[in-house]
């Protein structure tokens, strides 16, 4: 195909409607035509990117192979589509700004007065197009962040505008996500909301081609006349966008209502047979149909904004679908486990993970966790911080080094088994400066890790900036926590097993970013399977 086709995603009426849900339907619909699909999402905050960000402000942050932190809405499109994103699939205004200013300050604009219009949308529209320039996909999605009329996302319209009309006809499309919401009292869905917001869209300059309305309760055939009437689109383009029991049925909901051909019309693509979903269905199937379940504890201090832990609690999802068992996960706040209660609290768990996370609050409720699953043989499973928790809690439990920490929550401590990396310790900076990205690691062979695997060499994400503290390894592989994954380059430990328990791993990276329908996460995979065997050992034990 000669030339790429754009397609916006824009929101209205209220935020968290699901555009990046409905971006990655709609991707994977055009995706399982044969058409190659990207997402890219467009933030509107000053932020440069979303890794100084708390987990309570915007959930969690994601990271790409090319070390990008990213919005949580690119873990979406990977677990929906299969194909990695990078640096390029995610832009904030502060990024935008920081790129313009520097290139003011480089002299690039010859004197020129530097404003919004048009040097602020120029770069906006550049960055649009990046994508699309590559020659790697016949579609580029674009899901604007915030919702129509916001201050901040003004720059973003009017370059969509702009790009729209240089695009021409057939070429670009604006697809606007609404609220069609149910008043009670009335007995009735109100279409006033949607009519308004697009009202609003239309003063910046976008006609809507297509709306895709949110709704609680199915819309009649008089009501979708009425939306598509007011707002100026035709009756097909009204997409009803029902609540799901799973973000994994949105993709079928979307087909059942025509979005992908409505927009393969649209932009004058070939509509050939229907989409083939046989591989995703056969996933819906088995995460239906669980014959088994488990309860996991999810141990982090996030816990309260369950988009903090988001991919960990998909990458369960895909696991338990490869598994046919429903996990259900129960998240346990680290901050308030004290001896007193672990027993209780963890009593009926099958499996112990202990979440990634920064700073010292509610390090010792994680400790504590690592030292019911290594004690009560409980399968663990370690995620960056939780891994060098793993560490701390053997060393001063197993190896006697009462003082042991990360310099990270004590800087004078005397056993310091988890450290600053070198190259991090001149670095003032917090934003883009810790280890980032995918790097390799070499699998010890005869390891769980090896065996879960299958080969010798893995390539995971990362997003730290303490590490393992090599000068502690072979006292604490000589007391039996083995290292059995390592940086080839580096030395770096990545991988830690107590080989005398039933399952126990640490790892210094993410494995919960690489885990998508089509590919479940090994280790997750092997966790859950792990965790059931447990029970069934608990069951069998009980019936003795």
């Amino acid at each position: 195909m000669a030339n790429t086709k754009y397609i916006f995603v824009t929101g209205g009426v209220t935020s968290s409607l699901g555009k990046g849900i409905i971006a990655a339907s709609l991707a994977k619909l055009l995706q399982a035509r044969g058409y190659r699909t990207t997402i890219q999402k467009l933030d509107p905050y000053i932020n440069v990117d979303p890794g100084t960000l708390n987990p309570y402000e915007h959930g969690e942050c994601y990271v790409t192979d090319d070390g990008a932190e990213t919005d949580l809405d690119l873990g979406h499109y990977e677990r929906f589509l299969n194909v990695p994103t990078s640096q390029a699939n995610n832009v904030t205004t502060g990024r935008i700004y920081q790129s313009v200013i520097e290139k003011e300050r480089r002299g690039e604009f010859l004197g020129k007065t530097v404003q919004v219009v048009p040097h602020i949308t120029n770069e906006i529209k550049e960055r649009i197009q990046i994508l699309g320039n590559s020659g790697n996909y016949d579609i580029v999605i674009t899901e604007i962040g915030g919702t129509v009329g916001d201050i901040e996302s003004l720059p973003y319209i009017e370059a969509v505008r702009q790009l729209l009309w240089e695009l021409g006809e057939n070429n670009g499309i604006v697809i606007h996500l609404t609220l069609v919401p149910y008043l009670s009292a009335a007995g009735e869905l109100k279409t006033k909301p949607t009519q308004h917001s697009v009202k609003t869209l239309m003063e910046s300059g976008i006609k809507a081609d297509i709306l895709v309305c949110r709704t609680e309760h199915e819309l009649s055939e008089e009501l979708r006349h009425k939306l598509a009437l007011f707002c100026n689109v035709k009756r097909e383009a009204v997409i009803q966008s029902i609540d799901a029991k799973t973000i994994y049925d949105v993709p079928n909901l979307m087909l059942q209502e025509g979005l992908d051909s409505v927009v393969l019309k649209k932009l004058a693509l070939v509509e050939e047979d229907k989409p083939d979903l046989s591989r995703w269905n056969k996933f819906l199937t088995k995460l239906q149909n669980p014959k088994n379940e488990v309860n996991i504890g999810l141990v982090g201090k996030y816990v309260e904004l369950q988009d903090s832990y988001k991919s960990i609690l998909e990458a369960f999802i895909h696991a338990g679908a490869e598994n046919e068992i429903k996990v259900n996960v129960k998240s346990i706040h680290s901050e308030y486990i004290t001896e007193k209660a672990i027993a209780e609290d963890f009593k009926n768990l099958d499996g112990i993970l202990v979440a990634p996370g920064f700073g010292d609050r509610g390090i010792e409720g994680k400790i504590r966790a690592v030292q019911y699953a290594r004690e009560h043989n409980v399968p663990f499973l370690g995620i960056c911080l939780g891994m060098q928790m793993a560490v701390i809690e053997f060393a001063r439990n197993v190896l006697g080094l009462e003082s042991a920490n990360s310099t990270e929550m004590n800087p004078k401590t005397a056993s310091p088994v988890i450290n600053l990396m070198e190259e991090q310790k001149n670095i003032e900076d917090k934003g883009g400066t810790m280890r980032l990205g995918a790097w390799e690691c070499e699998l010890k062979e005869g390891s769980k890790v090896h065996d879960i695997y299958g080969k010798s060499m893995i390539l995971e994400r990362h997003r730290h900036r303490y590490e393992f503290n090599n000068d502690y390894k072979e006292k604490i592989e000589t007391a039996g926590l083995i290292a059995t994954g390592l940086n080839p380059k580096t030395g770096l430990v990545e991988i830690v097993e107590l080989p005398s328990h039933p399952w126990f791993v640490g790892v210094q990276y993410h494995p919960e970013y690489k885990s998508t329908v089509a590919n479940p996460h090994p280790l997750f995979v092997a966790f859950v399977k792990a965790a059931f065997m447990h029970s069934e050992k608990k069951q069998n034990a009980t019936l003795a």
